[in-house]
């Protein structure tokens, strides 16, 4: 059953064919954050890549590995703010995983409308278990929208389902244990919050956060961006189980 959902809104007939390049890199946020550092540094993309490839900055196996994982990254961190790519770079272990995930988000409209959507309608419902057919109704569903998704062989498919199902381990929406399959709402920081609220409100929906609570948060943040978030009642904590 899918809850209701008011500030995030699927506009399907208007959408561009899905980009399935995020196979080529999991989050791995701490080869993110080299990235990141560079282009704070220099401020260039094409020098950062330059860089990049030439040391082989992210531990790549083969030449053709790393150019993939460059062109990836690079594609997900140029989606963030400066705020964002900043906290990126600097900020704990804890909060890079966050950053990393949110510029696949904004990267991805595949990844984002399959959390946002379905995963948040599981989670709203009470229905907190991540099943295979989750993501076969989600292929289903989009294939009017998205005739490309009918193309794709089984086994890329299945690639996508493998790789996105690793994304949200590493996030935190699974546990580590990989067979558990229980949701949960990920960790966000405080200071990546207000960068997202500031940014774009609705990104929040990959995060799990229902709309009434992103609601809230960007009425509240609005008014007091420095404010130390803690959830209305009847909430459940951000970096908690739901």
């Amino acid at each position: 059953m899918r809850a209701r959902m008011t500030l995030f809104i699927s506009d399907d007939q208007n959408r561009k064919p899905y980009g399935m390049t995020f196979t080529a890199a999991s989050l791995r946020p701490e080869l993110a954050r080299i990235v990141a550092e560079d282009f704070l540094l220099s401020g260039d993309w094409e020098q950062t890549k330059r860089r990049i490839l030439s040391t082989n900055a992210l531990q790549a196996r083969t030449p053709s590995s790393s150019v993939r994982m460059e062109r990836e990254f690079r594609r997900r961190l140029q989606k963030l703010t400066t705020r964002q790519l900043e906290i990126l770079a600097t900020a704990p272990a804890d909060s890079r995983v966050a950053v990393a995930w949110l510029a696949v988000l904004k990267n991805s409209p595949f990844i984002f409308e399959y959390v946002a959507e379905n995963l948040r309608a599981k989670m709203e419902s009470l229905d907190l278990t991540l099943r295979p057919s989750d993501y076969e109704n989600f292929i289903h569903a989009k294939v009017a929208a998205h005739p490309e998704l009918a193309a794709l062989q089984p086994a890329t498919l299945a690639k996508i389902r493998q790789v996105v199902r690793n994304m949200l381990r590493e996030v935190g929406i699974l546990g580590q244990n990989p067979k558990d399959a229980t949701l949960q709402r990920p960790h966000l920081p405080p200071d990546l919050l207000a960068a997202i609220t500031a940014d774009d409100r609705t990104l929040l929906a990959g995060f799990l956060l229902p709309d009434h609570e992103i609601a809230w948060l960007s009425s509240t943040l609005s008014h007091s961006p420095a404010i130390t978030y803690y959830p209305p009642p009847n909430l459940p904590p951000l970096g908690g189980g739901a």
